[in-house]
């Protein structure tokens, strides 16, 4: 299966998250959750979905945390509060800088964090307004401050969590960010 047939079926799989309401079986703010959300976007896709990563992975020269040291960071990552915005992004930075799996951790992440924010706070993120470029240097930046990465996402947070043109479009954002080409996405 070619990467185009992963992408357009993996896109797939998050509409039918929604669309069936399996995202409300999925435990929030959780490594069981965020393995839960990968296999299931990722299920016949990948033969790792959904598992830890086994190998040293790095992107545009950023090393994400070694792989000896996943077993014991992402419990810690798991343990850490939630009770407010600011701890949130941190969460989500942290596990961002674990990059738990092989490949899919943006598109799988950014559903876990929404997750979090609808359940501790009411709110999610409207992706569709939030632009690539300035997400993607304020990701790369947040390994050293997050405010940047939480100004922009709190600039674009909305009350609006079962609103499906938001959580659609925000799958479709996701995707985007990753480099997938709009062919892929409609």
């Amino acid at each position: 299966m070619d990467t185009q047939e992963i992408d357009r079926k993996s896109l797939e799989n998050a509409y039918r998250l929604f669309e069936l309401s399996d995202i409300n079986k999925i435990e929030v703010g959780t490594v069981k959750g965020l393995k839960d959300i990968h296999k299931y976007l990722f299920d016949g896709l990948y033969d790792f979905a959904g598992e830890i990563r086994e190998v040293n992975i790095s992107k545009g020269g950023f090393r994400f945390a070694n792989v000896l040291y996943l077993d014991d960071i992402l419990p810690k990552i798991e343990s850490m509060p939630e009770g407010t915005f600011e701890e949130i992004v941190a969460k989500y930075v942290e596990m961002n800088i674990a990059h738990s799996f092989a490949e899919g951790n943006g598109r799988t992440m950014r559903i876990w964090l929404d997750m979090i924010l609808k359940n501790r706070l009411c709110k999610v993120v409207n992706w569709q307004h939030v632009d690539k470029e300035l997400y993607l240097q304020a990701m790369e930046r947040s390994t050293i401050n997050d405010l940047e990465i939480r100004t922009l996402l709190l600039d674009n947070l909305t009350a609006d969590v079962d609103d499906r043109e938001v959580i659609f479009k925000g799958i479709e954002q996701s995707y985007y960010y990753e480099g997938y080409e709009k062919s892929v996405i409609q």
